[in-house]
């Protein structure tokens, strides 16, 4: 197995640094390049840089510049996805997006990492294993979400937070690292803005 294709694969790896695609990194740069100097409101040209950049994208997934990934074919998004400014995606290995995620400003979805040891990480070993976000999950701004973690379907994970493990479905999450503070229940919910003030007369 090429390391290509074991990028592929939801195996956590170890690989050396001059082993990995690099001709594809550099494509990726240079589309989220285009990508990040569309004009506003540019919808159409947008969704076609994605659906080239990305491994499953769709009319649905709304990415405000500026946009940064490691590859770019190993980000599938399965729905509806809005992703706020500034986001990073380390696909080093998949990162699967269920359909309703909500993604805030500054967030970095990091399956890539390094070495402890540091003679192993000077020569440039290195380690990535998959993320996978329910459906419905909500990022708020600057949460890093570490390789090998799986996000519950409906959670919701805290500003600032660095998520280092699992998180079950339907929780409110929070911290660094990551711990589950309580369930999404009755008190979540909210009236619309309307209802709030009345209607005019």
């Amino acid at each position: 197995m090429t390391v290509l294709e074991l990028m592929q694969t939801d195996a956590p790896y170890v690989a050396r640094f001059e082993d990995m695609p690099n001709d594809l990194q550099l494509r990726a740069k240079r589309l989220c390049a285009r990508y990040n100097r569309t004009e506003p409101g540019a919808a159409d040209e947008r969704a076609a840089i994605l659906a080239e950049l990305f491994g499953t994208s769709g009319p649905q997934v709304f990415i405000e510049p500026n946009l940064r990934c490691d590859y770019g074919f190993n980000v599938h998004f399965h729905g509806l996805a809005v992703v706020n400014y500034d986001c990073c995606f380390l696909d080093t290995s998949p990162i699967h997006v269920g359909a309703g995620a909500f993604i805030a400003p500054g967030c970095v979805l990091a399956c890539a990492g390094h070495a402890v040891d540091p003679g192993q990480r000077a020569a440039g070993i290195q380690t990535s294993a998959p993320i996978t976000l329910g459906e419905n999950v909500w990022l708020g701004a600057n949460v890093t979400v570490c390789g090998g973690v799986t996000l519950g379907d409906g959670s919701v994970i805290g500003a600032g937070s660095v998520v280092t493990r699992d998180v079950p479905s339907g929780v409110v999450a929070a911290g660094v690292p990551c711990r589950v503070i309580r369930p999404i229940d009755e008190r979540d919910r909210v009236e619309p803005f309307d209802s709030v003030i009345g209607s005019p007369s």
